[in-house]
Order: structure tokens, then sequence, then C-alpha cells
């Protein structure tokens, strides 16, 4: 499946960063000179008490960030912190985190601060109450104080990352450093506010005990339904939502994201094809929810309390009849080789000394903050290894992806004497570690009535370098094509493409020419990419043609864009470009 670079939305360490609970970005906004209130806070890891009075008279300026223990956005920007606070405390500038938030006690807000060994104090903010002075909403926000007491910035740190996009490389603006370096010259800044994107600080609340629509008896209804899969501890989603408490520190951020239609995340226009696995609530509990958030998030009776949902504990597949892992670990470099890491690939003997049929598989990182994609191929005994073979794709796991997961009756076949090769594609995040990646498998019970294969389809002229994608060009189509020259069912899509991807549809000409859309993705997301399974198989009679036609934008209007000035051929790593619709299908004639 996978000759591509193919990982919450709530991933970290991907370049695309999780984007559904990151607010918007703005323009440059007015603001008006303001004294910054004092504070006395502590911080968690060593009990020192930090005054800002205190920074102030021995500091040119002092840099408050607003920060959140699980906030993908502020997690991200660490770094840079990291290394401001490196370049400027030379300089006379003293750098603070506070955490505001209800639901980061202190000894969370001391552990994250170790885990990502933040190189200042970290204060806690109980009740939100310098949170409420400053007038901070999100996490990361800014406010760069100088030695007067007056805020001379707020916002963001840079326009590296936001909603939906992380520029590769580079910002285009610092707007911290560059109002840094204004105060330090005695200047006005220039820029003294701008709209920071993030996840909302959560507040301290005071719910309602009752009201017609309470937590009890409808939200936690829904919230399993529809959010606990991936947001609870050790998955996907990176804060959990399974008690009222958890629910009540994100209420302003599910607002935004569920009325914005960001979250749940699914990208198919509804308008083409039924799929089993629609993420999207259903309209009359997306308003159940917000009718809650509006109404003062009654919590309700106890009583009334579903039965906790229960998952698989340890992998999502269940439990799995076989665990294999890569032979060796790979150690992953703090920064990348010039040209990325190419490819990497581990053989692995299953020890199958007879055909083996596998219904449900999952590939998982050792280490996934450095593994962007696994894809695990099958190669026969005797055969040289050919990811483009019939039966070599058996699964994979990137951004978003959910495991193989197929109904009875349905499963790929290993062969006898065959071997697992794990491709890994690894994007260094500044840590050096190292990944031992897994995978594990469910056989069938009994031979299926169906075996199930995985299609690339794509454009030969574009994979052979024939075709690029024109510097500056914002709408740019690439199509490929797949004739069925048997009888055959379709089952699920998954289209691929890289930064500049923008769009992508699936359709299918019959042999008298009716033309049917089966799956259409106005707004591809790189950062979330996702198996569309059909709810029911569609038939693809001989000599029907698939069809898929994407569209790219390697214009400078696309924030995620590493250079729009270059035109972009077909390659491996993510600031080079792909174009392949993914199928799953089986042959009706075919005999497993």
């Amino acid at each position: 499946m996978w000759k591509c670079c193919v990982s919450v939305c709530f991933l970290m360490g991907a370049l695309v960063l999780p984007c559904a609970l990151i607010g918007p970005s703005a323009e440059p906004a007015p603001v008006q000179t303001r004294n910054a209130a004092d504070f006395r806070l502590q911080d968690p890891r060593d009990q020192d008490v930090v005054s800002l009075s205190a920074l102030r008279d021995k500091h040119k300026a002092v840099v408050l960030i607003f920060l959140g223990v699980e906030c993908p956005l502020s997690n991200q920007f660490i770094p840079v912190l990291g290394e401001l606070h490196k370049k400027y405390e030379s300089k006379g500038v003293a750098f603070v985190g506070i955490n505001s938030n209800a639901q980061d006690g202190r000894e969370r807000v001391a552990a994250h601060a170790r885990r990502y060994a933040i190189p200042f104090p970290v204060v806690k903010d109980v009740g939100n109450k310098v949170a409420d002075q400053f007038g901070a909403r999100r996490t990361p926000e800014v406010f760069l104080v100088d030695a007067s007491g007056t805020i001379r910035y707020q916002g963001r740190i840079d326009d590296q990352f936001g909603i939906g996009y992380a520029r590769p490389g580079k910002p285009t603006r610092r707007d911290l450093a560059v109002a840094l370096d204004e105060i330090l010259a005695g200047k006005a800044v220039s820029v003294p506010r701008t709209e920071a994107s993030g996840c909302h600080i959560g507040r301290l609340a005071k719910p309602k005990a009752e009201g017609r629509i309470t937590y009890t008896k409808h939200i936690s209804r829904i919230l399993q339904k529809g959010c606990q899969e991936c947001h609870r501890p050790g998955q996907i989603g990176p804060m959990s939502l399974l008690t009222f408490d958890d629910a009540l520190a994100w209420s302003d951020t599910i607002r935004e994201v569920v009325s914005e239609g960001r979250m749940p995340p699914w990208h198919a226009d509804p308008r083409y094809g039924k799929f089993s696995n629609d993420r999207r609530l259903a309209q009359e509990d997306r308003d159940t929810l917000l009718a809650w958030l509006d109404h003062g998030t009654p919590r309700g009776d106890d009583k009334d309390l579903p039965p906790p949902r229960r998952f698989p504990e340890g992998w999502s597949i269940g439990k799995p009849d076989l665990v294999v892992e890569m032979p060796r670990a790979y150690d992953v470099p703090a920064k990348a080789p010039k040209g990325g890491i190419p490819y990497q690939y581990f053989k692995v003997d299953p020890g199958f000394t007879e055909d083996r049929w596998i219904q449900r598989a999952e590939a998982r990182p050792g280490a996934s903050a450095v593994v962007h994609h696994i894809v695990i191929f099958i190669q026969r005994k005797g055969e040289f290894f050919n990811p483009d073979a019939p039966g070599a794709v058996l699964c994979g796991t990137a951004p978003g992806d959910m495991p193989l997961s197929l109904p009875d009756g349905f499963a790929k076949k290993v062969p006898a004497g065959a071997r697992l090769i794990f491709q890994m594609h690894y994007t260094p995040n500044g840590k050096a570690q190292q990944d031992q990646s897994s995978l594990a498998l469910i056989f069938a019970k009994k031979p299926p009535r169906h075996r199930v294969f995985t299609l690339p389809v794509y454009s030969t002229r574009f994979i052979s370098r024939l075709d690029r994608i024109p510097a500056g060009v914002e709408n740019y189509k690439i199509e490929s094509e797949h004739v069925f020259e048997q009888d055959a069912h379709l089952l699920h899509f998954m289209p691929h493409m890289h930064l500049r991807g923008k769009d992508f549809l699936y359709e299918a000409i019959y042999p008298d020419d009716k033309k049917e859309i089966l799956l259409s993705v106005p707004r591809y997301d790189f950062g979330w990419q996702s198996v569309y399974r059909l709810a029911e198989p569609v038939a693809m009679p001989k000599g029907t043609k698939l069809h898929c036609v994407a569209h790219f934008d390697n214009s400078a209007k696309n924030p995620n864009n590493p250079d729009p000035t270059k035109a972009v051929y077909w390659g491996d790593q993510t600031w080079e470009e792909m174009m392949i619709g993914w199928i799953d299908y089986w042959l009706d004639n075919e005999k497993p």
C-alpha cells in the first residue's frame, strides 16, 4: 500500500499538526497599552516561588507563556521556546511558563515540565486567576512584559504551526523574536498583537446541577459513541474524555471544534457513498451536545450514567494470535540528514509452515513520536521483494489511519514460508530515539469466502517523473486509473498525497459508460489520512474503469508548501509528492 509517506488529528511528531483542537489564526489586531498585574506563583518542580515584579527588577523583559499539558500545539512549540530562552537569557530576558488549566494539577504540571525538559520555570495558576488578569485565552499564548510592567506584545510565538498547517522548515514571521529584538533595541514593537492559535484554557467552572440536557443522561452517551474511541489514555486523542470532569475542562474547545465541524474528523463529501466508519456526529447528537454546552453544562444524577464503554486492552484489534516485531531497534537521530532518512526495511520470519489467512492486523510504532508511517509487506518464499505485486500489502499505519479489520468471510493471505517486511518512514523531532515497531495478527477462524487484495492506483507519468507539479500553480490536476479485467467488488478506499494535496476523487466508469462518484474528499488532510470503508461493497464489472482525480496546491497560498518556487516531483519524502488512490477489493471468481 504504500510506497508512500503515509500517522493526534492528534498525532504527535508528524509534519502536519493535529488540527482539530487548535483555534484559528488571524491578522494582527490593534492593541491598547496596559500594565501587567503582578503575581506570585509556585513552580511545582522545585517549589520555587516566581514573582513577576521580582523578575522585572532583574531583567529587561519577561516572556510569559501560557501552556497546557495536553494541548498538541502548545507541546509542538516547546522546542522553539527552548531555543528562544537559550538565545535571549544572556540578553536579559526571563521566560516563565504558566499553566492555568483546571484539569492540569500540580503533579501533572511538574511531570510535563520534566518530560519536555522545559528549561525555564513553569508555574501553576490555580483557579486561572492570572490567566483572567491577563486575558489569556489559549495555549500557547505569549505576553511580553517590559521592565516597567507594560505588556508590549500579546499573541502567537510565530506562524510556523496553526490550524491545519505546519510550515516546513521555518516560520514566515517570528513574532515573539521580532518583538524581543525591538524592545531590546529600545524601539516600539511593530506588531504588538497577533491572534494565538491553540487549545482553549480550561477555566474553573461551576456547572449547573440539573437541566433538561445533562451529562449523565445524554452527553456521556454521545462521548462514548463518538469521541472515546480516540479520546482515552494511550490513544491518538491528546486528551481523555471519559468523565464529566474531562468534558467540563475541555468544554470551550469541544464547542469550537464541534460547531466548526472539525471534530470528529471526517473528510468525505456526504453526497457520495456510505461508509461504515463514518465518524460524523448525528445531527441530533451534535445539537444536543452544543445545547448542553450553551446551558451551563449540568451534570445530572449519577444513577443516569451508562456503564463505561469497554475497549480492547493493548491492541485495538483485540487479543492477537501472534505478535512479531522488528528484528532489531533502529536508532533515529535527533535531526534528519539532508534529504531526509531513506525508508528503512526490516525483514521478519513469522514462522508460517502453512498458508495463513489474516482477518485483522495492526502495526504499532515503538517510538510513535518519530515514526511517520509503517507498511507491512508480504514477500513470498523464493521471490524478490516487489511492493506492487498482487497480495504484497498486508497492512500499515499512518496519521489517522486504522488497522486492517475485515468482516467475517474476508481475509488476506500470507503464504507458507513468506517473510514480512516492515517499511519504516522516520521523521526526527529533535530528540534521538530508538524504535522497534511491532505487528499484531489475528487469524481467520476458517478459510474465507474472498481473498482481499490492496492495489495502488497511480499515474505512471507522475511516478516515473515525466510529469511534475509546476511551481506556483494553485490547482494542478493529476489523474490515474485502473481497469478491472475481471468482475470484482470494492471494499475500501484510501487516498494519499503529501503536503500540497488539495482534494481527491474516485469515480467509476462502467462498461456502459455510466459514471458514478464513489468517494470525494474535497479538503484533503495530510495530518489525518483515513481509510474509507464502504458500508456495502460496490460491484466493479469486468471492463469498469476506476478513475482517480487529485488536485495539488503548489502556490504560496498553501501554508504547508515547503517551497512554492520549485516544481515538485514524485518522491518518498513529505516535501516531495505522491498521488495514490489505494483500494481494497476482491475478485468475484477467485477461489481462496
